[in-house]
C-alpha cells in the first residue's frame, strides 16, 4: 500500500510542470517524472518528454512501447485542464510507475497538485527549494 509514501520536488521543476501545462492549455501536458524511491519518500530530479505523445483536448496519450528503458522514471504528471485534480479510472488504470501526479487549470502553484499513489490512494507533496536537491 502506498498511504505512507511522500513525493518531494523541487520548487524549480514545480515551476515547469506549471510553465508547460499553461503553455498546453486547453490540451493536456504529459511528462514522465524521473526520481528514486528511498525508505517512504520518492523523490523526483528530472522531468523527461515522452517519445511521440500526443496532446491533446481532454487527453494525453503516448505510445507505452516507445517508452525508455529508465528504472529511474518512477511514475508521470500530466494537467487536467478541468481544474479536477482526481484521477479518472483511466489514468488510474494507465498509470506508469510508483506515483501519478495531476496538476489542474489554473496552474498557478502546488496547490494545483495532487499526487497518487499507484494504488490510488492521494499522497502528500513536499515542493523543496532547487538547492536542496542539488547534491
Amino acid at each position: 500500500m502506498d498511504g505512507n509514501l511522500s513525493v518531494s520536488i523541487p520548487r524549480d521543476l514545480v515551476d515547469t510542470i506549471l510553465a508547460g501545462a499553461k503553455q498546453l492549455y486547453p490540451r493536456e501536458s504529459f511528462l514522465l517524472l524521473r526520481g528514486r524511491k528511498h525508505k517512504n519518500v520518492v523523490t523526483i530530479s528530472d522531468l523527461l518528454v515522452a517519445p511521440f505523445a500526443v496532446h491533446g483536448r481532454g487527453f494525453a496519450s503516448y505510445p507505452t512501447h516507445m517508452l525508455p528503458m529508465d528504472f529511474s522514471i518512477v511514475g508521470t504528471v500530466h494537467s487536467h485542464p478541468s481544474g479536477d485534480t482526481q484521477p479518472s479510472s483511466v489514468d488510474l488504470n494507465h498509470l506508469f510507475g510508483r506515483i501519478l501526479m495531476i496538476v489542474g487549470f489554473p496552474y498557478s502553484d502546488e496547490r494545483c497538485i495532487a499526487v497518487y499513489g499507484s494504488d490510488g490512494g492521494k499522497l502528500t507533496l513536499n515542493v523543496t527549494s532547487s538547492a536542496q536537491n542539488e547534491t
